[in-house]
């Protein structure tokens, strides 16, 4: 079975020590869960095993024309400078080696299935199965293993690599997809099987 390793949302603006989140809840939730460490760790095991990679990255063009007005989620963005595409918020945190041929996802909703060239990419390499991590697991890891889930792949959530705004948050989040993928850590995975 065909594999891809999808990294959510782990760019500068959003889990990066000295970006906007950094000092907040979801920042010092990063740095408790070890997410960044773990899924550096995670990358290498993919890497080794020769398992297709993938980044995921929530951004807007230059005036914010695709962000939603309405949006709990997005709307404060064009006020806070934030997912600017091209700038340092956007980018990956250096933390994880991106290579030429990794697929490459630019988002302007919560999933990254949501207008995005993310299905044709997964088709194109003939992908069955989806593992997948990254922040916050309440909005994109959730998002991420539904939509993969009803469009037929294997789901299988690090779930080390994940994490929310509080601990309550990403457990209940975890809760709830359990019925929908499968889980595991960045040391028991086996990209390879």
């Amino acid at each position: 079975m065909k594999s891809i390793y999808l990294i959510l949302d782990m760019q500068n603006d959003l889990v990066h020590a000295d970006g906007p989140n950094g000092k907040s809840p979801l920042g010092e939730q990063v740095r408790a869960r070890r997410v960044m460490e773990n899924t550096a760790a995670a990358l290498s095991k993919a890497r080794q095993a020769g398992i297709a990679v993938g980044f995921v990255r929530v951004g807007f063009s230059e005036g914010y024309p695709e962000c939603p007005k309405n949006s709990p989620v997005f709307s404060g963005a064009p006020k806070a400078g934030l997912f600017r595409l091209g700038q340092w918020g956007t980018a990956i945190h250096e933390a994880l080696e991106q290579r030429p041929g990794d697929v490459q996802v630019t988002k302007h909703r919560v999933s990254p299935f949501y207008s995005t060239t993310l299905e044709a990419q997964l088709s194109a390499l003939g992908i069955e199965r989806i593992y997948c991590s990254g922040v916050s697991t309440q909005a994109v890891v959730q998002a991420t293993v539904r939509d993969g889930h009803d469009r037929d792949f294997e789901m299988v959530v690090l779930e080390d690599c994940c994490c929310a705004h509080a601990v309550e948050e990403h457990a209940n989040s975890m809760a709830s997809l359990a019925r929908f993928c499968k889980t595991t850590t960045s040391a028991a995975v086996d990209f390879s099987s």
